[in-house]
């Protein structure tokens, strides 16, 4: 049987997509660990896959200065020395790391070590972690197309994003259920990430009135940020965060409101999901704002950059993006026939 680790980590954008693999992996005989931080949320999403999980000393990788930049390197050091331990005894064929901080010093002990590496970089122009670690790649499987410009030519590849499979089993009863619509009026599902979008919760707030005329809503607003206030208005959902039930909000949506990080996206563009994607500015790299324009201009999506976003801007993208929502499907239906499932796991057993 081959090994392989599995590392990234930081946010559920650097998880998922390695869950997306599992079911592959396994099926081309590979024994599956993950090396993550101690306590991050790839930690709690991993083990819910019954993966063997190994927890590494982790140092943010920060593009500005901060104090803690002293001390977080000799994190990242004490990392690269626990991953290599780490490797020795686990002695994987492969390592695959889909980014994040924690994925440095596994991906740098790995190449010391002369274990092959593929790494995937979600979005349009890579991150610090990835630059960091496409030096020592053996491949890197890029999100975008124009990505592969960005990178050493013999390495990179297109392979779009890894989509759990479970995403494509919805049922739009079981999402009206649980949502508790009784009426037939479209939906429209609002998700700004595991933590939310306070910019979006809300504006999508203050329109509620005039939206609910017209629609269902169900929102994923983040941890801590449902409001207590507005739990029993009729026609209006909202969770902290969802997981199995997902896929289900996702078949009952007509359209979809959403940050625009990587992962999330290629979800909507997979699911052909009509959007509107509201790409985080401040705070950011500037990645979401480049994602969003690659998708407005393919025809994927409708934008409305944060400066601009107020009710009255948010309440006619709406309705207009619902009224042309066949050509948004369209568009997303006629996009290149890859999977990237199967794309990625042959990389993998190529290097293997």
């Amino acid at each position: 049987m081959k090994k392989i680790i599995l590392t990234g980590g930081g946010t559920a954008g650097h998880v998922t997509p390695n869950i997306a693999l599992l079911d592959s992996l396994k099926e081309n005989d590979f024994e599956v660990s993950y090396i993550g931080s101690y306590n991050g949320i790839e930690k709690s999403l991993i083990e819910k896959e019954n993966i063997p999980y190994y927890g590494i000393a982790t140092g943010k990788l920060r593009r500005y200065f901060d104090l803690k930049n002293f001390t977080d390197i000799f994190r990242v050091l004490k990392g690269y020395f626990e991953s290599k331990k780490l490797l020795k005894e686990l002695k994987p064929d492969i390592v695959f790391s889909k980014g994040g901080f924690v994925a440095v010093p596994v991906v740098r002990a790995a190449a010391k070590l002369k274990i092959p590496c593929v790494i995937h970089e979600s979005d349009m122009t890579p991150g610090l972690a990835n630059r960091l670690c496409i030096p020592v790649a053996a491949k890197v499987c890029c999100n975008f197309p124009e990505t592969v410009s960005m990178c050493p030519a013999n390495k990179a590849v297109y392979t779009g994003s890894p989509i759990r499979s479970q995403l494509f089993d919805g049922d739009r009863e079981r999402g009206r259920v649980l949502c508790g619509f009784d009426t037939d009026k479209p939906v429209i599902m609002i998700i700004g990430g595991s933590q939310g979008a306070a910019s979006i919760n809300q504006n999508v707030r203050e329109c509620l009135d005039r939206l609910l005329d017209r629609f269902n809503i169900v929102h994923l607003c983040g941890k801590d940020k449902v409001d207590n206030m507005m739990l029993d208005i009729k026609g209006y959902k909202q969770f902290e965060y969802l997981n199995d039930e997902l896929k289900d909000v996702y078949a009952l949506a007509d359209i979809v409101i959403s940050r625009a990080g990587a992962n999330a996206i290629m979800e909507i563009l997979a699911l052909s999901k009509p959007n509107i994607l509201i790409p985080l500015a401040s705070g950011s790299r500037g990645d979401q704002l480049l994602n969003a324009a690659s998708f407005e201009e393919k025809g994927y999506s409708m934008v409305i950059k944060e400066e601009a976003l107020d009710p009255g801007c948010m309440i006619d993208t709406i309705n207009k993006l619902y009224e042309n929502r066949e050509e948004y499907i369209a568009n997303m239906k006629k996009q290149a026939a890859i999977n990237p499932v199967d794309k990625i796991i042959g990389i993998i057993l190529e290097e293997v």
